[in-house]
């Protein structure tokens, strides 16, 4: 008879409408390595400092009642001088069950929270795979997704004041 009611007591609590955020999945969807010429690449960085290029791609999708996919690309790219040392992309995702959360509060959670929850695991695998593939660990500083957030909703704003578009504003 305990067992009925403390059943009872959980399917209540989870009713309430609190805000309820879970990760209920993170995982590799594509990874690469180029790496076109090592041999040379390596003794050419012995001297000198590759310049780098790190770009960041977010995107959110839902995925079924609650259900939420949160995916951030990353791609860093070497170069020294005129020639490729490495190029490594990652599109590391996050699956984010999300109830009760304000419909106003969602686009900022999928583009700012959620990013923030799964880029220290793509950061990690970014930092193995530069390290596997010969050359010191690529360490990417952290992210701020809420100043990147942020000025992706003012360039919107700027572009639909412009009159360049009547949709809604939305940001991925």
């Amino acid at each position: 008879m305990s067992d009925t009611k403390e059943q009872s007591a959980t399917s209540n609590e989870e009713d309430n409408g609190e805000v309820q955020i879970s990760i209920l999945g993170q995982y590799i969807k594509d990874l690469s390595f180029e790496n076109p010429t090592p041999a040379q690449t390596i003794q050419k960085l012995s001297t000198e400092q590759p310049s780098m290029n790190i770009n960041v791609n977010l995107n959110a999708q839902q995925m079924g009642d609650d259900v939420y996919e949160v995916d951030l690309k990353i791609t860093a790219t070497a170069l020294s001088g005129e020639d490729t040392a490495f190029v490594a992309e990652l599109l590391y995702s996050g699956l984010f069950g999300i109830k009760n959360l304000p419909e106003d509060q969602l686009q900022p959670f999928l583009m700012v929270e959620a990013p923030r929850q799964i880029f220290p695991f793509a950061r990690r695998i970014l930092s193995d795979i530069t390290r596997d593939g010969g050359f010191p660990p690529l360490m990417l500083e952290p992210i701020d997704f809420s100043k990147l957030y942020h000025q992706q909703i003012q360039a919107a704003t700027e572009q639909k004041q412009a009159g360049d578009s009547d949709d809604d504003i939305v940001v991925n």
